[in-house]
């Protein structure tokens, strides 16, 4: 019987248009899903929208419409995107449908039933755009603490569930369950916020103040507060949605994968109403970070806002799902900018995944009649034994780093593979061996591997790109039904029959201009979400007459002179721990061996560098970095962003100065 695995989003806010922050969490939850169903899991992915609660209601009175019709509006535009993005989800839920309702009223009606939902007077600060109460202790400034913004007091009757009754049974839980809150900085917050006495729970709202909601099943002047409404969602969804006859079974949840804001109402309100309903807790919640622009807030009254729909349509699909998960690692808060995302595209994307595929196929078309040949292991060398070992190790390594949901390092092995065999076309030159009809047997060799890295990186990539993954597929002609569990016992390194030729096609990724606004014209205004519960702006770029020569101050021959450049050969690197930026590199220089700490770890992986041929700032005074000595420095491109490391186009030795 296979594994089960079952991913959840939070269901969004229909208050407005989606935004990069839906985008960002949904085409995480996408890509476990893909990975898991590759793997042979029988996989459950649900996804869907809040459309209950103030907010909403608020939004629909502005726009002087019924909140139900609000709702509708705005619904097919979330599955719009979800199309335009490939995102496999088996259920879409909204809190609106009827199923949805009635599990929600059954389950407010077990925990009255137990004792658990009493009715107290209240007075509290009521945040509207949160719908949350706070304590007088809990104010910032008399603000807010999740949103700072105002507040107002609010005194009413209201149903509360006990939630303090499980406070000490939620603690013990997060210590004996060390992933059950991820990452670990998020772990420490929620104890932290665990540390002071849990106060129940309002979960009602008076129908006077908002009739936009389920109603209570046993009062009818009462509706559900909308947390408590839209947390149900995960095993609501799992009882009416989706084409899996046991899909309740998958309960509990895998991971439920939520923006930091709303941490707390999962790890907390969540995890004790489903004490109290005497229900399994999920088995991990991860709260990702938020994301900036140009390393400002998100601001709509600027209107320079990420709109991901403009960003498909200038780049692709596959090219947003795949910046945003190999920029930051998932868990951290990110900066999104056009510049980093042009970089990408154009190093990552076009120059060594495009141009690798565009090379094979051009070379299998044109030095063997479109036919993948087969290897002469008489011909084989250890360039060849390299290759293998890496693409063989390959799925492992994504494995172990999506478990760990680090698809910044999944995207990092996998980008090592296609820049390994880069290197391999240009060591091995098959264009010259074409020339040698003595050389033939070891030119099939070559284009064998070259066939076989492009398989392997094919199932590789379709988790995180499925477009392209589908065309790599498609161009080597490969007969393999992507939807079928590739993954659960390979692939394996020459056992795949070529039977059919291949197709160059046009370029895999485009080379494209960098655009000259700072992002794509946003075709809609976002707003936040309840998954990131932030706003994105951007700052104006700078433009080339910002950079006039006048800006650099000019130095004299004598002033240069004192800066030692050599050529140096990398023999050994590594992360830095607790940094995604920074790689320890071990170097030759001629007569010694050094040790550089730089920071060019979100360029390049460990893997890639090694046995590079660099350009390094040789006598530097040493300088300490996160503890670690660092004897130099290397040179690299770029202004903002780190584009490329510099080196020599001829093999010249280590030590060699640079003048």
């Amino acid at each position: 019987m296979p594994n089960r695995f079952y991913v959840t989003t939070p269901i969004y806010y229909v208050n407005d248009v989606p935004h990069i922050g839906h985008a960002y969490t949904t085409i995480a939850a996408d890509v476990l899903a893909r990975f898991y169903r590759l793997r042979g899991d029988d996989v459950f992915f649900l996804t869907g929208l809040d459309e209950h609660g103030q907010k909403v209601q608020q939004a629909a009175a502005k726009a002087d419409i019924d909140p139900q019709a609000h709702c509708d509006r705005l619904m097919p535009t979330f599955k719009d995107l979800w199309t335009k993005l490939d995102i496999s989800y088996d259920g879409f839920i909204r809190t609106t449908d009827p199923q949805h309702q009635a599990v929600v009223q059954r389950c407010l009606q077990t925990l009255h039933d137990k004792g658990l939902i009493y009715q107290a007077e209240y007075t509290g600060w009521y945040c509207t755009f949160d719908e949350r109460f706070w304590t007088e202790k809990d104010l910032e400034q008399a603000l807010c603490p999740d949103c700072r913004r105002p507040v107002e007091q609010v005194s009413e009757r209201n149903y509360f569930f006990r939630m303090s009754q499980f406070q000490d049974r939620l603690k013990e839980h997060i210590h004996s369950h060390p992933e059950f809150i991820q990452p670990d900085s998020r772990r420490n917050e929620v104890l932290g916020f665990l540390q002071k006495p849990l106060e129940d729970l309002s979960i009602s709202r008076p129908k006077s103040r908002l009739s936009w909601g389920i109603e209570l099943p046993f009062d009818k002047d009462c509706v559900t507060y909308v947390w408590f409404d839209a947390l149900v969602n995960y095993f609501s969804g799992l009882e009416y949605l989706g084409t899996h006859a046991n899909a309740p079974e998958f309960w509990p949840a895998s991971v439920h994968l939520v923006g930091k804001d709303i941490l707390t109402t999962h790890a907390v309100y969540w995890s004790t109403m489903l004490m109290g309903m005497e229900r399994t807790l999920p088995q991990s919640i991860f709260a990702h970070g938020w994301w900036t622009v140009d390393g400002e807030k998100m601001s709509k009254s600027r209107g320079n806002v990420v709109d991901p729909f403009a960003m498909i349509k200038e780049f692709g699909t596959d090219a947003f799902r795949y910046f945003l998960l190999r920029q930051v690692p998932f868990g951290q808060d990110g900066d999104f900018s056009l510049s980093s995302f042009h970089s990408r595209y154009q190093a990552e994307l076009a120059n060594d995944l495009g141009n690798l595929v565009s090379r094979t196929l051009a070379m299998l078309g044109n030095f063997s009649q479109h036919m993948v040949p087969r290897s002469d292991p008489q011909t084989e060398t250890e360039l060849e034994h390299q290759l293998q070992q890496a693409a063989s190790a390959l799925s492992e390594k994504i494995e172990q780093h999506l478990r760990a949901l680090e698809f910044h390092r999944a995207l990092e092995v996998t980008l090592g593979l296609v820049q390994m065999a880069n290197q391999y076309i240009d060591k091995t030159a098959p264009w010259i061996l074409a020339k040698d009809p003595d050389k033939k047997s070891r030119l099939q060799t070559v284009l064998f591997h070259l066939a076989e890295s492009l398989r392997f990186l094919t199932f590789a990539l379709a988790p995180f790109m499925p477009h392209a993954a589908d065309s790599m597929k498609t161009r080597l002609g490969l007969t393999i039904d992507m939807s079928t569990p590739i993954l659960a016992s390979g692939p394996i390194w020459g056992e795949y029959d070529y039977i059919n030729p291949v197709t160059k096609g046009t370029s895999l990724f485009p080379k494209k201009d960098l655009p000259s606004t700072s992002a794509p014209e946003p075709a809609s205004s976002p707003t936040a979400s309840a998954a990131t519960g932030k706003k994105i702006e951007s700052a104006t770029p700078q433009t080339p007459s910002d950079l006039t020569p006048s800006d650099t101050p000019l130095i004299g021959i004598d002033e240069f002179l004192k800066v030692q450049l050599k050529v140096a050969k990398i023999l050994e690197a590594e992360r830095v721990p607790k940094s995604s930026k920074l790689l320890k590199l071990q170097v030759d220089v001629g007569a010694e061996k050094r040790q550089i700490i730089a920071g060019i770890g979100k360029k390049y992986s460990p893997e890639e560098l090694v046995g590079k041929t660099i350009v390094v700032v040789a006598n530097l005074k040493p300088a300490k970095l996160m503890g670690l000595e660092s004897q130099g420095m290397v040179l690299a491109a770029g202004e903002n962003d780190m584009l490329g490391l510099l080196g020599v186009s001829e093999d010249i030795a280590p030590g060699t100065k640079v003048k």
